[in-house]
């Protein structure tokens, strides 16, 4: 098998100025609901991109726990490669692809911590033995083994029993867009490409060539 004659025609849907919203956030909204509604795998997993000190850039896939008109919000530890990247350069980029519907949003913008208090509430909304892992893992740092991960959690767990705290290290991200993309695979690679970018307060709505 030759992977470069793999090929797919995307004649699923299209996408028109017409039939979109005017605001990035509503037609994000839209297409989320319809991923969740036709029930594909993860609809909520988004690819986050950061760039580090040595310029280079690097993707790790989360989940999305929350949007609104602030921003889209996601939560890991703070000390992880994704955490102490956006502390040295607070602007990243997340990506959605919904393959059974033949789409992609891609979101840009700054990147800040929500407030202790939304993560704190988040935190306590979780599984125990999420809260616990919260706490085990010394996320993206090298490790003997996974005894050391089974370790941790033993001793946490005897020490937080079921009331783990919220630790330090760990709480959400805000992502404030400055430019949305929305794409729409068609027939013949001439996909439809939505762009919102923010000028002067107001999103300016832009089709680009695919």
């Amino acid at each position: 098998m030759n992977i470069a004659d793999l090929r797919k025609s995307y004649e699923k849907a299209e996408l028109s100025e017409s039939a979109s919203h005017s605001d990035p956030l509503k037609q994000f909204d839209q297409w989320l609901k319809e991923a969740i509604s036709g029930e594909l795998p993860e609809p909520n997993a988004m690819t986050v991109a950061t760039v580090g000190p040595d310029l280079r850039p690097s993707t790790r896939v989360v989940l999305i726990k929350g949007f609104d008109e602030r921003g889209i919000v996601w939560y890991t530890n703070y000390q992880s490669r994704k955490g102490s990247e956006l502390a040295g350069n607070p602007f990243a980029a997340l990506q959605f692809h919904w393959v059974e519907l033949e789409r992609v949003v891609r979101i840009e913008g700054r990147v800040e911590r929500v407030s202790a208090e939304e993560s704190d509430a988040y935190f306590h909304s979780r599984p125990l033995d999420s809260r616990i892992g919260a706490w085990a893992s010394p996320q993206s740092q090298v490790i003997d083994s996974r005894a050391v991960l089974v370790t941790n959690a033993a001793k946490y767990g005897a020490q937080f029993l079921l009331n783990p705290p919220r630790p330090p290290h760990w709480g959400g991200f805000r992502l404030v867009p400055d430019r949305w993309e929305f794409w729409q695979g068609r027939k013949s690679r001439l996909h439809d490409r939505l762009r919102y970018r923010l000028e002067g307060g107001a999103w300016v709505r832009e089709r680009l060539a695919p």
